[in-house]
């Protein structure tokens, strides 16, 4: 049974309004692990900042299964009386898998069907939805594959088609996230940028639904900030908190430090890694506006 709200957990309705109402993103920051949760849950209470936890089918597959994680998370938020708004979230869902979710304990979900037909996308999104409104679960839902790939899931980078995001907007998901030339992983050096006149025009023709940003790692600023006043309001992160924690590891060996002491023992530099990716957390929430808004 989904019991999340006991655990000071919320879905994402909330935090979207409040970010839409601000003018900011919400955070949302992809975890591999637990020490990666409890990481972006640490950074996100220290900072007095609403934050989202995600995790895709592949990453719970390496934790058992999403009540395991649902349950890492739980004890997290009570161990550390967390106090600021977090969302657990499903990203890049499949069908099954947001099903499975939402039975779970996560308080979001995304069904993520832009590599199926558009109709079947529609059916499929309105069947999670109804099981999510018995647990009030946030539902995400996309139109236009991201580029790049996620999760085993490839997208070229496709443009998402106004009038279906409007579709998919009207079956009354929380939130819609839209290809407009953004990639998950790092940007080519000849990325042409975001499409800001189609983001413009998503947003008119989706009654101004809380849009979402995929592939937020390497975005310049200025142009995240330029898709938050054009509607944006939950920008996604996770390639730069690994590149982050690699950066740590990396420096840790390269200055020998492993050598020190007797035997090797990552207990030594794990923590050190996470400080970075704590560090490239609150980096983000500064250029998302969402620093201090919880």
């Amino acid at each position: 049974m989904n019991n999340y709200k006991q655990h000071n957990l919320v879905n994402m309705n909330e935090m979207l309004r409040k970010a839409q109402e601000g003018h900011y993103a919400v955070l949302h920051i992809n975890a591999i692990n637990f020490d990666w949760m409890k990481t972006t849950i640490l950074a996100a209470q220290e900072t007095n900042s609403p934050i989202i936890i995600a995790l895709t089918g592949k990453s719970m597959a390496g934790m058992c299964n999403p009540e395991t994680v649902a349950h890492m998370v739980y004890d997290l938020m009570d161990h550390y009386e967390v106090t600021v708004p977090v969302a657990l979230h499903l990203d890049h869902g499949s069908y099954e898998d947001a099903l499975a979710c939402i039975k779970a304990g996560f308080s979001s979900v995304m069904y993520d069907g832009s590599h199926v037909p558009f109709e079947e996308n529609i059916k499929k999104t309105n069947e999670v939805l109804a099981l999510a409104k018995q647990y009030d679960v946030s539902v995400e839902g996309e139109v236009g594959a991201i580029g790049g790939k996620e999760d085993g899931v490839t997208g070229n980078g496709e443009q998402a088609n106004p009038e279906e995001c409007s579709k998919l907007a009207a079956t009354g998901i929380s939130c819609l996230a839209a290809g407009i030339g953004n990639i998950h992983g790092l940007y080519p050096a000849n990325w042409k940028g975001l499409n800001f006149d189609l983001l413009e025009q998503i947003k008119n023709k989706t009654n101004h639904i809380p849009l979402v940003l995929h592939g937020g790692t390497g975005i310049p600023a200025e142009q995240v900030q330029k898709a938050i006043n054009l509607g944006v309001c939950k920008v996604n992160v996770g390639t730069e908190t690994l590149v982050a924690f690699t950066n740590q590891v990396s420096a840790y060996f390269e200055a020998g430090k492993h050598k020190e002491g007797k035997g090797f023992d990552p207990r030594k530099y794990l923590p050190i890694a996470y400080d970075g990716v704590k560090a490239k957390i609150i980096e983000k929430l500064k250029i998302t506006g969402s620093l201090g808004k919880a």
